[in-house]
């Protein structure tokens, strides 16, 4: 029983407390790195990436990027309990675990775990998302997850997307540029903002559109 209790608390400490002073301290000071990070480059993968602060981000690339993840990430606090509750029911009917997730929650997903899809990662979002909700600003959030979203393999964040694909930085992508990168986030690993296929043109496309509808939902970022 004591050997139990002595691994749940390090369970405890691992889990929640560590995640939650790292929250605590990735408000002021930037991501070093994170466990895909690690995980690519154990698999032999290089490593790019170039931390910007949020102003240092073109504000294109942060509507583009609500656009096409996450509409009401300005206005939810974590969770998209509509999109949520679809996941839910197609789990229960036996449907493959997709996705669904809001900014922050993939900010969660990023900072913190593993890729791959499972109820037990899944679970920990949901432990970590009002964590970063509570603690953090909207503005921060969107900075972190701009700073360490896979935009190709080996390559983090806008500021190493922005030089890769297009030779400039993350302040000074344009519209186009920031939807193609922006199309590519559900799979970066297979569409290549810088080689975009039909598909990703389109994506683009309709992502450009989007924003111009989005309005009050953008209240969260400066621009």
């Amino acid at each position: 029983m004591f050997l139990l209790k002595r691994l749940l608390r390090w369970l405890l400490v691992l889990l929640v407390l560590v995640p939650l002073a790292l929250t605590l301290l990735y408000r002021f000071v930037p991501v070093p790195v994170t466990p895909l990070m690690v995980i690519r480059l154990f698999e032999g993968e290089s490593l790019q990436k170039d931390w910007q602060p949020g102003p240092r981000i073109s504000s294109q690339l942060k509507m583009a990027v609500i656009a096409a993840e996450d509409n009401k990430f300005c206005k939810h606090s974590g969770f998209d309990w509509d999109a949520f509750g679809d996941v839910l029911t197609e789990a229960a009917e036996g449907g493959r675990l997709r996705g669904g997730s809001t900014i922050t929650m993939q900010t969660a997903k990023n900072l913190y775990l593993w890729p791959g899809r499972s109820y037990t990662r899944k679970a920990l979002e949901a432990v970590y998302t009002p964590m970063l909700e509570l603690l953090l600003p909207k503005e921060r959030i969107l900075t972190l997850y701009l700073n360490i979203a896979e935009f190709g393999p080996g390559i983090y964040g806008a500021e190493a997307a922005a030089q890769a694909y297009f030779n400039t930085t993350a302040a000074s992508l344009n519209r186009r540029q920031a939807t193609l990168l922006a199309a590519v986030l559900p799979n970066p690993r297979q569409f290549s903002a810088a080689r975009p296929s039909a598909y990703v043109n389109q994506r683009a496309v309709a992502i450009s559109r989007r924003i111009n509808g989005l309005g009050g939902w953008l209240t969260c970022i400066n621009r």
